[in-house]
């Protein structure tokens, strides 16, 4: 199916019926990744709830806050299903923190980018292995970048579809469905944290900041991303 063809088909439908549809369009092919923030949980609810086929994985990258653990455990609890969890590989954290020690993000992009690769973006080569379809949280109106992505997209690098189901949800619309269906969600989204990824790389934003502005706060960059979604 083309990617035209599967947007025509996508068009209209409801956010359950899409990812119902999308899962019959590549059986044991697709997957959605979860980082346990509150958009992450709205799809492990609605995928879990409606028994849809498809793999649920999260990637632990070592750095996690306490809080994501809490969440994780709570949706296990909640649901009885398996999230599958990738881990970056030993020997390249072993080699960064014998190298440049636990906080070299902290000096420089380049620096930044290269935990960023091992600890997530090689993780997710993996959960992406033969893998036709990849299902993420991301939302348009989360950075100036994401707005410039499409819901459904082609990623030829990959050589798999791309398929954000909130793309055009507004961040109070993902609150009040987790509030009525009564969804475990991260406590740090009532702190001021509205994306959530390692512990010492998030803060909570200040009113009028950007959505991305708590993620790797001391880099002067608008384009804030770790690896996982640029092409």
């Amino acid at each position: 199916m083309s990617l035209t063809e599967l947007k025509n088909d996508l068009a209209g439908r409801s956010i359950e019926d899409c990812l119902i549809k999308i899962a019959s369009c590549f059986p044991g092919k697709i997957i959605f990744t979860s980082s346990f923030g509150i958009e992450d949980q709205v799809l492990t609810h609605l995928i879990f709830k409606h028994n849809i086929p498809i793999v649920i994985g999260t990637i632990d990258t070592g750095r996690l806050f306490p809080e994501t653990y809490k969440v994780f455990n709570d949706t296990l609890k909640k649901y009885q299903k398996e999230i599958k969890v990738y881990f970056p590989d030993h020997e390249s954290v072993e080699k960064l923190l014998t190298e440049k020690g636990p906080f070299s993000f902290y000096y420089s992009k380049e620096n930044r980018f290269e935990c960023c690769h091992i600890r997530k973006v090689g993780p997710l080569n993996r959960a992406l292995e033969g893998k036709k379809c990849w299902i993420s949280g991301i939302r348009a109106d989360q950075s100036e970048n994401r707005s410039e992505m499409e819901q459904l997209e082609y990623d030829e690098r990959r050589d798999l579809y791309k398929f954000y189901p909130l793309f055009n949800w507004s961040f109070e619309e993902v609150r009040s469905f987790i509030t009525e269906n009564y969804v475990p969600y991260n406590i740090l989204h009532d702190r001021g944290y509205v994306s959530i990824g390692c512990e010492p790389c998030t803060r909570a934003i200040r009113e009028g900041e950007d959505f991305r502005a708590g993620r790797w706060w001391w880099e002067n960059r608008n384009d804030k991303e770790c690896g996982l979604h640029v092409k």
